[in-house]
């Protein structure tokens, strides 16, 4: 007999969460990671309202401040603000919200182990998951998530400046593929740029734009880093057996918006229902799991490829459409959980999705007709 039901290598947002679900139910959990904690992390720290709706626990202990704020531009010279009526993000820093999750898991009867390294195929579970992140082992070991590219990001901390409490400020297509953004935090402001993975050369460079352009002082910057965004493919596996990935080690990253969060949690969520119907024997394997993924995270991955290569070919069509109130709303909704996926907005609202699907489709045409004219 195993030792424990389920192994979760990685104790990161997916992994705790997973960890803390599969506990609570009854589950004898192993939550491993290789880092002590309080430990740091290269993100954001925007947790959006879905995202925080999906945690059977409030996370306002360690949220710095609370986002209904967005000011967008487009390369500097277009700006526009639209306020929501609820929040839209909550802003922490990872050193405590990971901290926080685990400290959630352990409470609820998982064992943590901290500062141990293992090979996720020599684990004494009877269910592994693979939580470690892009730059983790346990996809390669468990033969998962092989259809993942990249992008890149960059960012730093600066001086606390007051005018950006409340906000989330997004400056878009400043980069290719991405955009750069300012975060309040509690005592300081997070600034970064982020985009396609061939743009890491110019991240830097933009960074120190990014900062200028909104009255930053670019050489107060403080634990400047640079990290991968993994985003997966369609149709990538990401379970086989009683073998899974979830969150970043799975690539569930938004291609666009480079958000993560609500996707580990809700690939916890997923792999800890499938999870726990093999430990009952209604399941055999966590093929519910990748099942689940494609039906309720793929359409969100498709939405964001979208996104991105409208706003890559077409970024002043693109931000003409996304400026409109009406698909504030649509932005409103999705970041609050109102909304599935984009496709599934309503009326005029989803008259403007569909432009910007319409313009989508064109930026692949566009890409096609580029590629076999060169080829």
């Amino acid at each position: 007999m195993a030792t424990y039901d389920v192994a979760i290598v990685g104790a990161g947002p997916a992994g705790s969460t997973a960890a803390y679900r599969l506990a609570a139910a009854g589950a004898r959990v192993l939550l491993l990671d290789k880092a002590t904690f309080p430990r740091d992390k290269p993100c954001g720290g925007g947790v959006t309202g879905r995202a925080a709706r999906l945690l059977p626990f409030s996370i306002e202990p360690v949220v710095e401040d609370v986002v209904d704020r967005l000011e967008c531009g487009l390369r500097y010279r277009h700006r526009f603000t639209r306020r929501a009526r609820a929040p839209l993000a909550y802003m922490t820093q990872r050193r405590r919200l990971d901290h926080f999750l685990l400290q959630r898991a352990a409470e609820a009867g998982a064992e943590v182990r901290v500062g141990e390294t293992a090979d996720s195929r020599e684990l004494d579970a009877r269910i592994v998951i693979g939580a470690d992140g892009c730059n983790g082992s346990s996809a390669k070991q468990l033969g998962l998530a092989e259809g993942v590219v990249h992008g890149v990001a960059l960012e730093a901390n600066y001086p606390y400046e007051p005018r950006y409490a409340g906000a989330m400020v997004l400056e878009i297509a400043v980069i290719r593929g991405g955009y750069g953004w300012v975060f309040p935090k509690l005592d300081h402001v997070n600034v970064g740029v982020g985009g396609n993975a061939e743009e890491g050369p110019r991240l830097r460079r933009e960074l120190r734009r990014m900062c200028e352009a909104y009255g930053i002082d670019p050489d107060a910057a403080e634990d400047t880093r640079g990290y991968r965004l993994p985003l997966r493919l369609p149709g990538t596996q990401l379970a086989r057996g009683r073998t899974a990935v979830i969150g970043d080690a799975a690539g569930l990253v938004d291609p666009f918006s480079g958000d993560g969060m609500y996707e580990a949690f809700l690939s916890a969520q997923l792999v800890a229902e499938a999870a726990l119907a093999v430990l009952a024997g209604r399941e055999q394997d966590l093929s519910a799991y990748q099942a689940a993924v494609e039906r309720r995270i793929a359409p969100l991955t498709r939405a964001g490829w979208g996104a991105k290569r409208a706003f890559e070919r077409f970024p002043r069509a693109t931000y003409a459409l996304a400026r409109l109130p009406v698909t504030f709303r649509v932005l409103e909704k999705l970041l609050q959980g109102e909304l599935p996926q984009p496709g599934a907005a309503r009326g005029v609202e989803h008259a403007a999705i569909r432009a910007i699907y319409a313009l989508s489709r064109a930026a692949a045409v566009s890409r096609s007709y580029r590629s076999a004219a060169s080829s």
